[in-house]
Formats: C-alpha cells, structure tokens, sequence
C-alpha cells in the first residue's frame, strides 16, 4: 500500500499487504460464494506511513443497500486518514448508520489503528466478535477481551453501529512486539456449527488457532479454515466470510516517507475502493 490511500470493499478476495510495521494478509467470501457479500474491509495509511487503520465491518442485508452504507465508511476512513485517535471516527460510524434511510441497516464492526513509532495498536469493538492476539515472548494466544479498557464508553456501549444514536465506544490499546499477530473475524467464524451442532463461538475460534503452527504467518488464514470448514458442510459458505490477520514487524516509516508526507496532505487520499 501507498501513504494516504484507502483501499478495500465487500467483495470475494484473497490478499496480503505491507504497511510501516505490520504485514497483513485478508481472506474474504460471499454468502454462497457470491460476487459480493455484506462483510465490508478497509486499510488505510496516513501521509506518513505511520497510522494504518483496519476497518471490518458486517453489513445487515446484502446487494446496493450495502454498497451505499460502504461508501459512507470510506469516506469516513478517508476524513480519518491521519487521525490517531480512533473513537471519534466510530462515533461518526454510528451516526451514520443510524441517520441513515433504512432504518433497519445496522452492522457490527472492529476497528483497529496502529501507530508505528510506539508500536501501539487501539481496538474499538461494536459488538463484533472480539480479536484474538498471540504473544510472541508467551508463545501463547489471547482473547483481547482480556484488555482494560482506556477509555470507557459511557451509558449504552459497544453496541452494533446504528442500533442508538446514543451509543459510546470504549476504547481498548495494547503494544504490539515483533511477531505478535492480531486475528481478527466476521461472526461466520464464531458461528460456525461444531459436530455437535453447537456454535464454534470465540472460545472454539480460540482453541482452533492454539493448535496452528504460526511460525509460517502466511499459512495461518488457510488453515483456520479448513479446521473451521471440516467442522459442518455449511461452516463459511451460508454465510459471508472475513477474516484478517496482522503481524508486527518493527519496522518504520522511511525518511523519503516522513519528508513527503507535508505534500501528500496537499492532495485527497488516494481511493482504492470497489464495491458490487
């Protein structure tokens, strides 16, 4: 990815990237191996390099409806480009979904910004299923439903975007170490049917990646779902299906990428978006 572009959409698509500190690597398909599907992704990279934003969100309803909802977010990930601060930018999520003209759209959605030079990664979770974290020093993953809160949101909280325009987003960050990764998934995952018949949920999602061999990063994603896949028939495919996984890397921003970044902000960011 360039500095100040977003890209993404709610179309079938099988990805890695790099971005200052993290590698990443995205698998999403459609309801029925559809064309498109409601579960909607964005990256974003600021002026600089140094703020990358993971957007993924599950879009009630399928079709235009959705395409429309998923314009409004990338011109929110294009306003927000190179804001730190993510919580403001799910707040203007939430009213955009609940201003909207159906008032029967709304969608669960996990936002993820990282900020290279400390290496702190900010989680907002609107009622979307939580993200898991492996810790390179533990060699061991984790829920991030462990973390504390840094900012707490007030009254109605963490809802899915426009079901309250009264709803608040707590704010949760963490340090990402070389080799940490961070897996995030659309409810597909966590609602997969065991053999019992019962839902996988995040604690099943959980014990899946415990068992997975992470010292090839890049063969994590296939095989999270062929162990999910083999559970039921139906797992991943009656449903739309996301998932995205990161890796920090350590790495930072070049010098040619800080001392550009003032004429970058002369320009819009660059729109790498498609929807169908």
């Amino acid at each position: 990815m360039e500095c100040m572009e977003v890209w993404g959409g709610n179309s079938p698509i099988d990805r890695s990237f790099a971005v200052s500190g993290l590698k990443l690597w995205l698998r999403s398909t459609a309801h029925g191996m559809g064309d498109s599907g409601g579960d909607v992704y964005y990256i974003s990279s600021c002026a600089s390099g140094r703020i990358t934003r993971l957007l993924l969100a599950d879009v009630s309803g399928h079709g235009p409806a959705v395409a429309e909802i998923a314009t409004g977010l990338r011109d929110l990930m294009r306003k927000n480009i190179n804001v730190i601060s993510q919580t403001g930018f799910v707040r203007e999520m939430n009213r955009e979904f609940f201003s909207g003209t159906d008032p029967a759209v709304f969608a669960t959605a996990l936002v993820c910004t990282y900020f290279s030079p400390t290496r702190s990664l900010q989680f907002c979770n609107a009622g979307h299923p939580v993200a898991l974290l492996y810790r390179a020093d533990k060699g061991a993953w984790e829920s991030a439903e462990q973390l504390v809160p840094t900012a707490r949101g007030d009254g109605l909280a963490d809802t899915p975007l426009g079901v309250s325009d009264q709803s608040d987003y707590s704010r949760f960050e963490t340090s990402l170490s070389p080799g940490d990764l961070v897996l995030c998934v659309s409810d597909a995952y966590t609602e997969a049917l065991t053999p019992n018949g019962q839902a996988l949920g995040s604690h099943g999602l959980h014990k899946i990646v415990e068992e997975i061999d992470v010292s090839q990063p890049d063969r994590i994603l296939p095989e999270v779902i062929e162990q999910v896949s083999k559970l039921d028939q139906g797992n991943l495919r009656d449903d739309d299906a996301t998932a995205l996984l990161f890796q920090a890397d350590g790495s930072s921003p070049t010098l040619a990428a800080n001392l550009l970044a003032p004429l970058r902000l002369l320009r819009p960011p660059r729109d790498s978006t498609s929807f169908s």
